[in-house]
């Protein structure tokens, strides 16, 4: 079929978006949608004008002016909180003749003072202001908003859900793999729960961001601030507001705040991101080896061709999500930090897509969420690869040994050589290894420990260390 032939989806569907957290994935990333989109970010950008407005008359910087009444105040507060499809499609008409987004928020709330009674303020209508005083402001508290409202509460969720499985199983005990070989058995809550502990810490991180703000002209100056009121304290004025909006002040920025506070916020956001991918791929193998068993949706197909299969797609979407959301979060890192001398548009562009690298976070985490609610841990499976692997114990008949030749006991020398030619290369059996012991001449007490002990039961403290979770 020719390309001139074919129907147009573009014609045919024109809400519909290129990426797929606006299509297949929209239910997980929704409540995004009301902090993090262009919609969002223009109902932000009209509340921040809205506010300067009354924090400039509240205070009287400018001459000529005093505070608005209460209700007048209320009506230009109900224009940020009736903002609508209507409003978006105005702001959109008036922007495609402005063709500057700023300048059109300025004339839709403009053209609104009139009949809340204050037609004559409408030159104070973003006083003083460049575009980034606006667009700094109205991004901050977008993305604090998604952070604190919709991503974080959603993370602590889902470590909340490791922390639960962590206790539930603290005391089932789980061959450990280092290098991928048989090594000294932890318990399965042990493991799960070290992947809350390193989560829990990057979410501590993230929930002590600082949001920063500036309101200060064209290069960071306050200089049409002084030259058209010398006396007013701009300083004051603009911290003021800036903190009234529940963020940090800036006090030295070029024309753009500087970002800084993203960066370091995206690069938390990402190592969260990389250590719970880092459990994916940990939760994946296990599923491989049986540790964990899947339990079947009904209705669902695991493979087109091979009925028997479940397959650990939860697991394996996150990973994908959160390696998109790692390249985003990292390029926006590193692109926000860099501006040409005093401003360039390059933050511009990479800011809009901060929505994305939420988007595919989150989704990471709902799928994350979902997959281990459908784990079951069959216990036999895991002390039956614990009984295959007596060997694992010749670590704790060395360091007996060890402790013994320093007590005084005799015969004790060479103990890892003698357990390097008993163990490494070769199966070891409860009866081998019990004869082994039996065999080194230890102290009665030493050698009724050892014989005492299974690869099951020689996990340490495993299960005790699950009460360092919070």
């Amino acid at each position: 079929m020719s390309e001139t032939s074919r129907v147009s989806l573009a014609e045919l569907t024109p809400g519909i978006m290129l990426g797929p957290l606006d299509g297949r994935y929209r239910s997980a990333v929704a409540p995004l949608v009301d902090y993090l989109s262009e919609a969002a970010l223009n109902r932000d950008r009209v509340h921040v004008e809205v506010e300067w407005l009354i924090h400039l008359t509240d205070q009287s910087v400018l001459p000529g002016t005093s505070p608005l009444t209460e209700d007048q105040k209320s009506a230009l507060r109900r224009i940020v909180t009736g903002f609508d499809a209507e409003s978006i499609k105005e702001l959109a008409e008036t922007e495609a003749i402005t063709v500057h987004d700023v300048k059109a928020v300025e004339y839709f709330i403009g053209n609104r003072l009139p009949d809340i009674g204050i037609g004559h303020l409408k030159s104070l209508v973003h006083f003083g202001c460049t575009s980034e005083d606006i667009n700094n402001l109205s991004y901050a508290v977008g993305i604090k908003g998604a952070v604190e409202q919709v991503w974080l509460p959603a993370a602590r969720a889902l470590v909340g859900q490791f922390a639960a499985m962590a206790q539930e199983h603290r005391d089932v005990p789980m061959l450990s793999r280092t290098h991928g070989q048989p090594a000294t058995p932890t318990s399965l809550g042990k493991e799960l729960a070290v992947i809350a502990h390193r989560l829990d810490r990057q979410l501590d991180r993230i929930a002590r961001t600082e949001y920063l703000g500036k309101i200060n002209g064209a290069t960071g100056t306050y200089a049409a601030h002084y030259a058209s009121v010398p006396g007013a304290d701009w300083q004051a004025v603009s911290r003021s507001f800036v903190e009234g909006l529940g963020l940090t002040w800036n006090p030295l920025t070029t024309q753009i705040e500087s970002h800084d506070w993203q960066a370091e916020l995206y690069a938390d956001m990402a190592r969260f991101n990389r250590i719970l991918h880092n459990a994916c791929t940990d939760i994946w193998s296990y599923i491989s080896i049986g540790y964990f068993a899947q339990v079947p949706v009904e209705g669902a197909t695991g493979s087109s061709t091979m009925p028997h299969k479940v397959n650990p797609i939860r697991f394996e979407n996150a990973e994908a999500n959160l390696e998109i959301s790692c390249g985003l979060l990292d390029t926006l890192a590193a692109t926000l930090v860099t501006s040409r001398w005093q401003r360039d548009l390059t933050d511009s562009s990479s800011q809009r897509n901060i929505g994305v690298a939420f988007g595919h976070s989150l989704l990471a985490i709902s799928n994350v969420a979902k997959g281990l609610d459908r784990l079951n841990v069959p216990a036999d499976v895991l002390a039956a690869d614990l009984d295959q692997n007596w060997e694992v114990l010749g670590e704790a008949i060395q360091m007996v040994m060890r402790a013994e030749a320093i007590a005084g006991v005799e015969g004790m020398e060479n103990p890892y050589e003698r357990l390097k030619e008993l163990t490494r290369g070769h199966r070891v059996d409860a009866e081998r290894m019990k004869e082994f012991v039996s065999g080194l001449g230890l102290s009665a007490d030493a050698e009724a420990r050892l014989l005492a002990l299974t690869p099951s039961t020689y996990n340490g403290i495993a299960g005790r260390l699950v009460d360092h979770l919070k």
